[in-house]
C-alpha cells in the first residue's frame, strides 16, 4: 500500500493551479482590505497576545505535528501534508469563526496580517526542518524541494496582494471600504467551492484511503486548535484572545499548500489528499468550536490573570 499511494497523483491540471493561484491572490487582496491600522495598534497593545498567537503557530503546532507523526507513522506522502498543513500560514476564513467564537476579532486580523508576512519566510524553513528531521536521507527524491523558490512563489500568491491591498486601501478608502466585505464573502465561497470540486473529483482515492486520512486529519486538527486554547491559557491571556489563537492555529491555509504540493511535489497524492481533506475538515471543525465556544460548555474555566 506505501508504494501504491506514493504512486497516485491528484486529477489537478495546470490551468486549475493557475485558476487557484488567482482564487488565493484574490483572497489575500480582500483580507489587506479589512486591515485597519486599529489591527496593528493591537500589536502594541496587547502584545503577549500577539506573541502567544505567532508562537503557537508558527512554532507549536509544526513541533507537535513532528511528534504526532512520529509516533503514528502514517505513509510518506500523509506524513509530509501533515507537515505542510501545520508549516502554512492560518486561513482568512479565521476572522470569521473568531468573530463567529466572540473571540477577538481585532487580534484575529493582527495575526492574520503577521502569518501572511512571514509565511514567506516560515512556511518553507518549517516544512523543510520538520520533514527533513522526520525522514532524513530517506525523504524521497520528487519530495525534496527548493526553499527559495518556495519563497519567491508563496509571497507571490500571498505577500504581493496583501501590499497590493494596504496600497489600494490607503489611496480609495472609501472604496475599499464598501467592497471589503463583499470580496471577503465572495473569496471565501470561491474557496469552498475550490477546495470542494477538487475533493470531489478525486473521491475515488479518498474512499480507498479514507481510514487512514480521517483520523489523521480530526486528530492532527485537534491538536492544533487544543494547542491554541490552552497554550494562551498557560500565557495567561484573556478567553476571548485564547478563543482567537486557537481558532488562528486551528484553522490553516489548505489552499496555500495545495499549491505548493503541486507547483513543487508534482501533486504527490498522499500531500495533496490529506492536505484537501484539511481544508474541508477545518471548516467544519472551525463550526463546531465556535459553537463549544459560545456555549462555553467545555471551557467555563479562566486564567488566574484573565
Amino acid at each position: 500500500m506505501k508504494g501504491a499511494l506514493s504512486d497516485i497523483h491528484i486529477n489537478f491540471s495546470e490551468d486549475r493551479l493557475f485558476v487557484l493561484n488567482l482564487a488565493l491572490a484574490f483572497i489575500m487582496f480582500g483580507v489587506s482590505l479589512s486591515i485597519d491600522t486599529k489591527n496593528f495598534k493591537e500589536i502594541t497593545r496587547n502584545p503577549k497576545s500577539v506573541l502567544t498567537g505567532f508562537l503557537s503557530q508558527f512554532i507549536l503546532l509544526p513541533a507537535l505535528t513532528f511528534v504526532f507523526v512520529y509516533f503514528t507513522r502514517p505513509l510518506e506522502g500523509l506524513a509530509l501534508g501533515l507537515i505542510l498543513v501545520a508549516a502554512c500560514p492560518g486561513g482568512n476564513v479565521s476572522n470569521f469563526f473568531s468573530q463567529l467564537s466572540k473571540g477577538n476579532v481585532a487580534l484575529s486580523i493582527s495575526l492574520t496580517a503577521i502569518a501572511t508576512i512571514v509565511a514567506s519566510f516560515f512556511t518553507p524553513l518549517n516544512f523543510e526542518f520538520w520533514s527533513n528531521l522526520y525522514l532524513g536521507e530517506h525523504m524521497s527524491r520528487e519530495i525534496r524541494m527548493e526553499t527559495f523558490k518556495m519563497l519567491k512563489t508563496i509571497f507571490t500568491i500571498l505577500g504581493a496582494p496583501l501590499l497590493l491591498g494596504l496600497w489600494f486601501k490607503y489611496k480609495f478608502s472609501k472604496l475599499a471600504s464598501k467592497i471589503a466585505e463583499p470580496i471577503k464573502i465572495i473569496s471565501f465561497l470561491i474557496l469552498i467551492a475550490f477546495i470542494a470540486v477538487s475533493f470531489l473529483q478525486n473521491l475515488d482515492i479518498f474512499y480507498k484511503y479514507y481510514d487512514y486520512i480521517i483520523y489523521l486529519v480530526f486528530f492532527h486538527n485537534a491538536i492544533a486548535l487544543g494547542t491554541g486554547y490552552l497554550f494562551s491559557k498557560l500565557m495567561g491571556n484573556k478567553e476571548e484572545d485564547s478563543r482567537t489563537i486557537s481558532i488562528e492555529t486551528g484553522i490553516q491555509n489548505s489552499a496555500l499548500g495545495l499549491v505548493i504540493i503541486f507547483s513543487f511535489f508534482g501533486g504527490n497524492g498522499g500531500m495533496a489528499i490529506i492536505t484537501a481533506w484539511w481544508g474541508i475538515w477545518h471548516i467544519i471543525a472551525g463550526i463546531i468550536m465556535s459553537l463549544i465556544f459560545t456555549r462555553g460548555h467545555l471551557f467555563k474555566f479562566k486564567s488566574a490573570k484573565a
